[in-house]
């Protein structure tokens, strides 16, 4: 990796006229906008398909794509649907939010439209993909399905005891009986991924390739869990025994109870993580940047106990390591991967990231926090990481001006020589492209100098999270000008 620079922007934060940013005209203006403002990557969340919680970091399936971003103009143009069944639904009132219980609503019974008007070519294509990724897609499909039968409820919720522990003869007889479910969900997975490539195809041609974000963990109501509960501490009825979470710190008096089923790492050590080396080529098939998501978790992981309110109970266990690392290198030699070091580091941890050689996270926001080391300021840095103003999970940095304490505001101001002239939240972005970090990223919010009504999510809270969009008039050439500006200013310029 080069000395460049990139923007955070999610997927569905992009403008569209049905509720959600897909993989449509957008999306390719978006790219176009990238290259013209001089930027090498655009940084987006997980891409898979969301449960209750809308959280991307919660997905049906660590393999699937969100049929959410599916771009439905695409299927007018191949004749599956009309322009007036795709604009019949109603999609949401207000462009710069999303209003997933309206899409949740309308979609699928759009492509399920799309679906039953599929000519024999393209069902045989659907087929064909399917056959191409039979280590994951025929039990995501039959999952879903099942989901579907059974009212959406969790797998461990479903009515028949047999197909929720997968007994062979459930299998087959759900699999006969479901069969036509079956195809649809494959069916929108090959759209999903059909488009992905052609998307991805044309970053690249602008000179602008695309960082994943891998979550360290999947959801208990996964298809993940669901077909390999082997991998998981789970007991016989497939309950877990431990969760993951966070513990206690400055920011959290409870920790983070993420309720997610914890890893059997003794067992995946015995056949070289095989689980986790197809889970992270299904990634490197969709990012040319992978950033692992709390990376910390390898080398210590902090377990609760199943059915604990809070994550106070919990207590730190020896994650893979380097072991884990040296097999991840092994399988992946050219995959560039970004750390997410982000917490509690002990001198265990840095000792991870230092021989996983990859690059670990600075973010801004911390940098004149007094509850945060004085390690994320920039004159600290050391070449090999990722300068962030903030992430998904910070409020941008006009709204962090507002909500921090003012004595933090003040270091800013004066470490960075912050002033009314030039703009805050420009100062801010100056302090990270001018430092050493080899890859500078700021969220589109911070460019744009919006507050903190444009949060992307407020960690352990529900309800409000994963809503805010980008309108479409925001990517403006004059914004383009400026970013290209401060990008040249500190060599970050990197041309294709």
């Amino acid at each position: 990796m080069k000395r460049s620079s990139g923007v955070l922007l999610p997927v569905s934060a992009l403008p569209s006229p049905h509720g959600i940013g897909t993989f449509g005209a957008e999306a390719y203006r978006f790219i176009d906008f990238l290259a013209a403002a001089g930027q090498r990557y655009w940084q987006i969340l997980p891409l898979g398909p969301t449960s209750v919680g809308d959280s991307p970091y919660q997905p049906f399936s660590s393999h699937a794509g969100n049929p959410y971003f599916i771009d439905l103009e695409a299927l007018v143009r191949a004749g599956l649907l009309t322009t007036e069944e795709v604009a019949a639904p109603d999609w949401g009132n207000d462009p710069q939010r999303v209003d997933y219980g309206k899409i949740y609503a309308a979609r699928l019974p759009l492509l399920r439209r799309a679906f039953a008007r599929a000519g024999t070519q393209l069902r045989a294509e659907a087929t064909a993909f399917a056959e191409e990724n039979a280590a994951w897609l025929p039990d995501y499909a039959l999952f879903m399905a099942l989901k579907q039968h059974f009212g959406m409820r969790a797998w461990t919720q479903w009515d028949d005891a047999d197909i929720r522990l997968r007994k062979k003869g459930a299998l087959a007889s759900w699999s006969a009986k479901l069969r036509e479910d079956v195809s649809f969900f494959c069916f929108i997975q090959y759209l999903f991924y059909q488009q992905w490539d052609a998307l991805q195809a044309y970053a690249h041609e602008k000179g602008v390739r695309l960082i994943g974000d891998l979550p360290i963990y999947v959801a208990m109501d996964s298809a993940d869990v669901w077909a390999g509960p082997e991998n998981f501490l789970l007991d016989d009825t497939c309950t877990p025994l431990a969760v993951a979470g966070v513990p206690p710190d400055s920011f959290s008096a409870d920790g983070q109870l993420w309720g997610n089923p914890l890893y059997r790492w003794d067992a995946m050590r015995k056949d070289g993580y095989r689980w986790w080396m197809a889970r992270i080529a299904s990634a490197a098939r969709l990012y040319d940047v992978l950033r692992i998501d709390h990376f910390r978790g390898l080398e210590s992981y902090w377990s609760v106990p199943y059915g604990a309110t809070n994550a106070c109970s919990g207590h730190w266990v020896k994650g893979p390591g380097m072991d884990f690392i040296a097999a991840l290198r092994a399988a992946f030699p050219s995959l560039p991967i970004i750390a997410e070091d982000l917490g509690y580091l002990s001198p265990a941890v840095h000792a991870l990231l230092t021989g996983s050689g990859f690059p670990g996270m600075k973010v801004l926001e911390f940098a004149f926090d007094s509850r945060e080391p004085g390690e994320y300021r920039p004159h600290t840095y050391p070449e090999n990481c990722v300068c962030y103003t903030g992430t998904h999970d910070n409020v941008p940095l006009v709204g962090w001006r507002e909500e921090a304490a003012p004595e933090d505001v003040a270091r800013a101001e004066a470490y960075l020589g912050l002033n009314a002239h030039e703009g805050f939240h420009w100062g801010m972005i100056r302090g990270g492209m001018s430092s050493v970090a080899v890859l500078f990223v700021a969220q589109m919010q911070d460019y744009l100098g919006l507050g903190a009504q444009s949060r992307m999510n407020t960690p352990s809270t529900l309800g409000c999270n994963w809503q805010w969009r980008m309108r479409r008039e925001d990517c403006t050439p004059e914004l383009a000008e400026k970013m290209r500006f401060y990008t040249e200013l500190f060599g970050r310029i990197e041309e294709p």
